[in-house]
């Protein structure tokens, strides 16, 4: 067997050409960092910077999202939860249903000020800014593919 990444970044196996559904179920993270993050008005907000693991969970817990500045110098970063994002496989996004004017109003950090995200008050923050509820509570959205 030879696997190979698609175009979407799945590791398929080169033998079998029975891709079944409507997008990737597994991809390499390599292949979402630098992707655009647009809104349902298709608005650009800004591009993946980094993805933020639960390594209790194993799961991701937040894309970090860049926006604004020149060559990364005075951009603004952004930790969006992984729940409050949609998979658009069609045009290679993410898409995150909220107002550009919001989004310029979210919590924010640079680059040298990362904060804790372990903290459980942040976490609460930043989960009520987008709507969504951790997963380190117990509860989860379940989130279909654009």
């Amino acid at each position: 067997m030879s696997y190979e990444r698609d175009a979407y970044g799945n590791y398929v196996d080169q033998g079998k050409q029975d891709n079944q559904g409507p997008g990737p179920r597994l991809m390499g993270a390599d292949t979402i960092i630098g992707d655009h993050i647009h809104n349902l008005k298709d608005e650009h907000l800004g591009s993946v910077k980094e993805i933020m693991l639960d390594m209790q969970s194993g799961r991701v817990a937040y894309v970090v999202m860049a926006s604004g500045g020149v060559l990364t110098i005075g951009e603004k970063l952004f930790a969006i939860p992984w729940e409050a994002l949609a998979l658009d496989t069609a045009n290679h996004q993410l898409r995150l249903n909220i107002d550009k004017e919001r989004i310029e109003n979210a919590p924010g950090f640079d680059k040298d000020n990362w904060p804790d995200m372990a903290n459980q008050a942040w976490t609460t923050e930043i989960h009520s800014y987008y709507g969504t509820t951790s997963r380190s509570t117990g509860s989860t959205l379940d989130r279909d593919l654009l």
